[in-house]
């Protein structure tokens, strides 16, 4: 292979949504990130809160305009031959700002060149240009592989956005659900899986289990899902905490392997949070503690951006005394972890 040709692949990724310590509201999002010499593209533009045009929720027309589109096969959608490549991840508006760039053939192959930041139809490559970023000259096989593939009823699928609650707090369970549908995730409330049919059960990514549940109550649940050939991540619930909660929920729909992840590690002990990420990006700590009333009290203690490698911030004293528990978030993921003592 050529030096100056990059390879191209897709792999699933998302959005991490959320419930904040502010109220605010972060959707969820599956998508399929573009792989290029093996690392996720994304991650060469910092801090970038968006995501590809092969979102998992969009109608199935339009995902495939999107695709015959990167494939060359339709008009781009943007003046000069410019495609959106990364766009905004709650409204997909044009004017939240997006990330384009320009695509075209060579020969057999494919070229994607003059990477831009554009609020509008028009983009000002000297103002707003991704310098140092592209071009990259992808194998036409290879490329027209990895996205037909999107079009064949054998395409891999990222939409298993269905939780199970199991727990016996009803009022906590209806409030984390209510969260969970609002940030986009579907939730069920049950008791048990008696009932369920193993179609039912292979159509969840995810059961979390309440504190109250028992050890037995757990195992005949996990039992239910292994007969029905279900692939599911267990959840087991740190507290009564809604935000805490839909957290470490999150955290167990990521499937993705740590090279395709910022945040890949969270250690809370002796009042420091230890992080570690892959590549530059925004990292945000907020811990919540119950205290022996069992009230919540929530605290935003960090927020910038980190380099590559590990990291030991402190946190105050006053915010992880007694039970409490550490949530470390990027865009792109969320990990929990309850405060060692």
């Amino acid at each position: 292979m050529s030096a100056e040709y990059a390879t191209f692949g897709l792999a699933p990724a998302m959005r991490a949504g959320g419930v904040l310590a502010d109220g605010a509201v972060q959707v969820h999002r599956d998508f399929l990130d573009f792989i290029v010499d093996g690392r996720p593209l994304l991650f060469r533009l910092s801090d970038l809160d968006a995501v590809s045009p092969l979102a998992s929720d969009v109608p199935p027309a339009i995902f495939t305009a999107q695709v015959r589109a990167l494939l060359l096969e339709a008009d781009p959608p943007l003046p000069g031959g410019r495609y959106v490549v990364y766009g905004c991840p709650e409204c997909e508006d044009l004017g939240c700002g997006a990330v384009t760039a320009l695509i075209e053939r060579r020969g057999d192959d494919y070229a994607w060149r003059d990477f831009a930041w554009q609020t509008d139809e028009h983009a000002d490559l000297d103002l707003n240009g991704y310098h140092g970023l592209g071009p990259f000259l992808f194998h036409g096989d290879e490329y027209r592989a990895a996205l037909g593939a999107l079009l064949d009823d054998t395409a891999p699928t990222t939409d298993r956005r269905r939780v199970l609650l199991i727990g016996a707090r009803v009022a906590v369970l209806a409030k984390l659900a209510a969260a969970l549908r609002t940030i986009g995730i579907g939730a069920d409330i049950a008791h048990d899986t008696n009932d369920v049919t193993a179609d039912e059960l292979r159509a969840y990514g995810a059961v979390a289990f309440g504190r109250a549940v028992g050890e037995e109550e757990r195992a005949a649940v996990r039992h239910s899902f292994a007969r029905a050939g279900a692939d599911v991540s267990y959840v087991d619930g740190l507290a009564p905490i809604v935000p805490l909660l839909v957290a470490q929920i999150e955290n167990a729909l990521d499937r993705r392997p740590p090279e395709q992840r910022r945040l890949v590690g969270l250690v809370a002990a002796d009042g420091t949070a230890g992080i570690e990420v892959t590549s530059s990006c925004r990292v945000r700590i907020t811990t919540y503690r119950l205290d022996r009333l069992s009230r919540t009290h929530t605290h935003d203690l960090f927020d910038a951006v980190l380099e590559p490698g590990h990291h030991g911030i402190p946190l105050d004293p006053k915010a992880v005394k007694g039970e409490s528990f550490v949530v470390a978030r990027t865009t792109g993921s969320v990990l929990v972890e309850a405060m060692a003592r």
